[in-house]
């Protein structure tokens, strides 16, 4: 007695079919959410992924009569004369010294503050002192410079005369290239601080209090229960925004650096955002600037790949 089997290509191509047509009606079941989901693509589409075209400008001699397809094209001239530019070699290095100094300090002080407030058992205290660590970042950068330039003034700005009550000397944190970096990255800890709290106060939520209570059973003080339940309950969460912040580690935000920037820091202010504005809107060098502009956002590219790549083989949580 003989047994008839399919062959082994028509058994592929009804595993294909059966799972498209899983597929698809998985996605008539859930059609409200993907109308929903409809403006947010049509987002990214129109003003992240169209804008892409422009990256043409840096192969090119960019001529506004002649448009970003019809300008005439140079290759590489543009690249080869970022990387032998004397001025490169200083932006690059202001970059990387800024963004690598404030992620060492800014990453970890928003999971600081997640598990001090996460201890606190007072709750009108703790959704008051919530409310006013993240209400600075929906502050406009230039509202809050502008207060930071008056509390850093040296004439009469508060933190310089509370270092002359104390017996110290007043220091030009505004016009001094030493304390450029400590003001940007204490006014991105200001205003940025308290949001970034928020991600990982919403990771707490999601650890079971059995947990807790299973650990006070087994004799477990507070910092046993934060370091054995709290600290891995939010470790996936933790992972995603790490690979997240490196992707944008080259990132130094425009608006920041540009209302703290003047002649008397220039030296370590200059970093990619600022030197592209200069060139590019100011100096009128389309071309160039989109060069520079790409190299920044390939380096950034290869850091958030390489980073998610490195928590995927230690077997934690990755972006996707």
């Amino acid at each position: 007695m003989t047994t008839m089997t399919k062959p082994v290509g028509s058994r592929v191509s009804l595993k294909k079919k059966t799972g498209l047509r899983g597929k698809f009606t998985h996605m008539w079941k859930q059609r409200w959410l993907y109308l929903m989901s409809l403006p947010g693509f049509a987002f990214l589409i129109i003003f992240k992924y169209v804008p892409m075209y422009g990256v043409v400008m840096a192969f090119e001699e960019f001529n506004f009569k002649l448009g970003i397809g019809a300008s005439p094209w140079i290759g590489l001239q543009n690249f080869d004369q970022l990387f032998t530019s004397g001025k490169f070699a200083t932006v690059f290095v202001n970059s990387f010294v800024l963004s690598i100094t404030r992620f060492l300090i800014t990453f970890p002080i928003p999971i600081l503050l997640a598990l001090m407030l996460n201890e606190m058992r007072i709750k009108f205290i703790k959704r008051t002192t919530q409310t006013l660590m993240y209400l600075p970042h929906f502050i406009s950068w230039v509202v809050l410079g502008s207060i930071a330039t008056n509390f850093l003034s040296v004439t009469d700005g508060l933190i310089n005369d509370i270092i002359a009550a104390l017996g110290g000397t007043k220091i030009n944190f505004l016009g001094s290239a030493q304390w450029f970096r400590t003001v940007i990255i204490g006014t991105n800890i200001w205003k940025e601080a308290g949001w970034g709290m928020i991600i990982y106060l919403a990771g707490l939520t999601a650890i079971n209090p059995e947990y807790y209570e299973a650990a006070t059973v087994d004799g477990a003080n507070r910092w046993q229960r934060i370091f054995h339940v709290t600290l891995p309950g939010i470790a996936s969460t933790v992972v995603i925004k790490l690979v997240l912040d490196i992707g944008g580690l080259m990132n130094n935000g425009f608006e920041q650096i540009y209302l703290f920037q003047n002649d008397l820091n220039i030296s370590v202010s200059e970093v990619f955002e600022t030197y592209t504005y200069n060139i590019g809107i100011v100096g009128g060098r389309y071309s160039y600037s989109t060069a520079v502009g790409m190299f920044k956002n390939i380096i950034g590219t290869i850091l958030i790949f390489s980073t998610n790549r490195i928590a995927k083989k230690l077997g934690g949580a990755t972006l996707y």
